[in-house]
């Protein structure tokens, strides 16, 4: 199995209970870079694979490749961690892989333990909060969208369909013993918890 593990933003003490029992339980322990090397180095030993700034895609894709034939086949029978900055599945390099991952070795189980987020975590160190609707941009399209307290998650649904999204999932309670997640359209109901979140997404 191939597990994401986010480290959080930086300090070593905001690393979550989870990421470091699977750090400590891990076969093998990659990271993209010295900052993640130097949050795990408590826990594992790591190596380094190279993960570099580009936006030329046909090199990134070659690179992202080879990172995944690199650790393709101890990922089979093995615990693989893949650390890193953050959270694995907010602006992450673990994205790629696990896409790569998933299309050439399906036979590879993917999955992923969130950390703290630059996008929760800046609000500590800036003295300021977030109460109310907020936007989260890195300058390109708006593909995706969160909409918390989703009681009445089909009214939410259809309004987002008039605006172009397509695929839509259901969370409710999550982490809990009493956790539903919906990745069905047509299975999702009209009434949902308070606890409840609809993922929306512009999928081409």
């Amino acid at each position: 199995m191939l597990v994401g593990v986010g480290l959080g933003p930086g300090d070593p003490g905001l690393l979550t209970l989870k990421a470091v029992e699977s750090l400590k339980n891990a076969y093998k322990v990659y990271v993209p870079g010295p900052m993640a090397a130097d949050l795990v180095a408590p826990h594992a030993e790591s190596e380094i694979l190279d993960f570099p700034m580009l936006t030329d895609y046909d090199v990134l894709n070659d690179i992202w490749k080879e990172n995944a034939d690199r650790i393709a086949e101890e990922s089979k029978d093995n615990l693989v961690v893949f650390g890193l900055i953050g959270d694995p599945n907010f602006f992450s390099t673990f994205t790629h892989l696990k896409r790569v991952m998933n299309k050439f070795y399906p036979d590879v189980e993917t999955s992923t333990i969130p950390g703290i987020s630059s996008i929760t975590s800046f609000a500590a160190q800036a003295c300021t909060e977030v109460d109310s609707s907020f936007e989260v941009t890195d300058g390109s399209e708006s593909k995706y969208r969160i909409r918390l307290k989703a009681s009445n998650p089909l009214d939410i649904i259809e309004s987002y369909e008039r605006e172009g999204f397509n695929k839509f999932i259901l969370c409710e309670r999550l982490f809990s013993d009493k956790q539903v997640i919906i990745t069905e359209r047509d299975k999702i109901p009209e009434k949902s918890s308070y606890f409840s979140i609809v993922f929306a997404q512009k999928e081409e």
